[in-house]
């Protein structure tokens, strides 16, 4: 016959790390505690169910079963029956027989606090395979409040999207990335891209902007990139002048797919009066072989282009000497763009900083241009800085360049 230390060890590997041995009962204050008691036939009922679990023997188990539920009368034997109910459900993948044990062993009361959160996770995957959703919500929150996990938080944000409460279900995703990296583990991209879609799908603009930029982050493609600045884009409706900015981040980070998207960066530098830039998108397209040169529509452009590099060319001494007599930033402001498309990076980092110190222009276009010509120039700590400067409408925008910054070797 087994003894009671054999039984509470079955109870135990049934229910994983949670302890369930010889656990007094709420009332325990009203007398001593002196250890599980059994009548002489919930014994032998319990002590045949066991011995069928060890042997494998589960039409026998199912049999003892039976005789165990009749014979099992006091609280310290019902206790024992739903771990070793359990422990057969789960070794014949029984979803009834496992729901019903782990609610009676959840109604005991016999469970400490501490170790709970496996039972009611468990409770809440049974109810949400059987369809009862509010059941199932009721559950995992309770799991996740008790041991908050990613694969907890995953699990409940599941059941919130099935209740369609899909405000609630975004929240429980980013929470997950979160505790997942407080782990110090990345999590699975799917996680960043099912948040971001359903963010987009409810209009949930600053939980799609976080999580496309949290996505970029973790996962630093092209692919990634150009969703990341698109949404953006969709979502910050920026003016003119930040669309530019977004567009060079996009070029950048190698986001730039197709020839529609090279012929449509270079109309905007063209636009901007930067055809030295218009003209080096045109010839990136070409060496990726994303542009053919030799298509009527980007022939026309790519010569017009050059030709208007060639004229802005000599025009940037002129420019830059403007700019240093000039009463404003404005002047300098145009000409550090100039020397930006050129590549002149040091020269533009200098006239931006003019630009900020005349004033007359929106320090957060100077301090990000500043940021990128910095970038560009290698002098990552001083564009970094630059970055973080920049507020108001173009503060998502520069926390995308800043993340392009930390990735640049």
């Amino acid at each position: 016959m087994a003894s009671v230390s054999r039984l509470s060890l079955g109870i135990a590997l049934a229910l994983g790390t949670a302890s369930v041995v010889a656990i007094a009962p709420a009332d325990a204050k009203k007398a001593p505690y002196t250890g599980p008691s059994f009548t002489k036939e919930e014994r032998a009922s319990l002590a045949a169910l066991e011995a069928a679990l060890a042997a494998r023997n589960y039409s026998a188990a199912n049999a003892a079963l039976t005789t165990a539920q009749s014979a099992a009368r006091g609280a310290d034997a019902r206790y024992q029956l739903a771990g070793l109910q359990l422990r057969l459900g789960r070794e014949t993948n029984n979803t009834a027989l496992q729901g019903a044990a782990v609610d009676d062993l959840l109604a005991s009361g016999r469970i400490p606090v501490a170790e709970q959160a496996p039972l009611y996770a468990t409770q809440g995957v049974l109810a949400s395979f059987a369809g009862k959703r509010e059941r199932a919500e009721t559950a995992l929150a309770r799991a996740f409040e008790l041991a908050p996990s990613p694969d907890a938080a995953i699990a409940l944000a599941r059941v919130k999207l099935d209740l369609r409460k899909n405000a609630e279900a975004v929240a429980l995703i980013d929470r997950a990335i979160e505790l997942q990296a407080a782990s110090g583990q990345k999590a699975p991209e799917a996680w960043y891209r099912r948040g971001l879609t359903l963010a987009t799908m409810n209009a949930m603009a600053p939980q799609a902007i976080k999580f496309s930029r949290a996505l970029v982050a973790a996962y630093p493609n092209a692919t990634n990139w150009r969703d990341a600045v698109l949404l953006y884009r969709d979502y910050a409706k920026p003016d003119a002048a930040t669309t530019l900015d977004a567009t060079r981040l996009q070029r950048l980070s190698k986001a730039l797919a197709g020839e529609r998207d090279y012929m449509e960066a270079a109309q905007a530098f063209g636009s901007a009066n930067l055809p030295a830039e218009a003209q080096s998108v045109f010839q990136e397209g070409v060496n990726d072989r994303m542009v053919d040169p030799a298509k009527a529509t980007f022939k026309e452009a790519i010569a017009t282009s050059k030709k208007n590099a060639t004229s802005a060319k000599a025009k940037l001494a002129a420019a830059r000497t403007a700019a240093a007599s000039a009463a404003t930033g404005t002047a300098a402001l145009d000409a550090g763009d100039q020397y930006l498309s050129f590549g002149d990076y040091a020269a533009a980092a200098d006239l931006y900083r003019i630009a900020l110190q005349k004033g007359g222009i929106d320090p957060n276009v100077g301090n990000t241009r500043l940021g990128i010509a910095l970038a560009l120039a290698g002098q990552r700590p001083d564009a970094d800085a630059a970055f973080r400067t920049v507020g108001g409408p173009r503060a998502d925008l520069a926390a995308l360049w800043l993340i392009w910054l930390s990735q640049r070797a």
